[in-house]
């Protein structure tokens, strides 16, 4: 069995040293689903929910939740992402609402977490809104869908910034 990187000898939870990994663009996209009544998906659509706009408040909230995961999760390095992006879908079968994030960062340690995190944050958040009108909602299948880093192009710094050979000319 491989060896956990968040415990040390004594097996003791541990923050990741990461100060002599390698800076890179790393990207991470994760799924989940809310399931409810279709009804309430009707409702949704219609923006018709008392408590307001479920989506846009929905999707704030995955995005917020990105940005606060190192408070969030105790072991989780904060980490101030580039970007973040939550999406909804609705399948044909009028029956749930799909998630999808995806944070972005040039950094020492990747955002998978931010990821996940904006998925959940934002179907509970949907679930929060709608909790009056259906008592049958389910959150299920989060999951990191994918993981990607890149090496930092050679013209930037770890914050993202171009960096310039010779000063500007007046």
């Amino acid at each position: 069995m491989p060896k956990l990187s968040h415990l040390d000898a004594q097996s003791e939870a541990r923050m990741v040293d990461v100060s002599e990994k390698v800076v890179s663009v790393r990207e991470a996209i994760a799924q989940g689903e809310i399931r409810l009544a279709s009804e309430t998906l009707a409702l949704i659509q219609a923006d018709r929910v008392a408590k307001g706009n479920v989506l846009a408040t929905a999707r704030l909230a995955g995005i917020l939740a990105a940005k606060k995961t190192g408070s969030l999760i105790p072991l989780c390095h904060p980490l101030a992402i580039t970007h973040c992006e939550v999406r909804f879908e609705f399948p044909a079968s009028g029956d749930r609402i799909l998630i999808r994030a995806s944070a972005k960062i040039t950094a020492q340690t990747g955002v998978e977490m931010e990821a996940l995190t904006a998925v959940a944050i934002a179907a509970l958040t949907i679930y929060d809104m709608c909790k009056a009108v259906d008592h049958h909602m389910v959150v299920s299948e989060v999951k990191l869908i994918s993981k990607t880093k890149r090496p930092v192009a050679p013209d930037t710094t770890p914050s993202g910034a171009r960096t310039r050979s010779k000063p500007p000319s007046a």
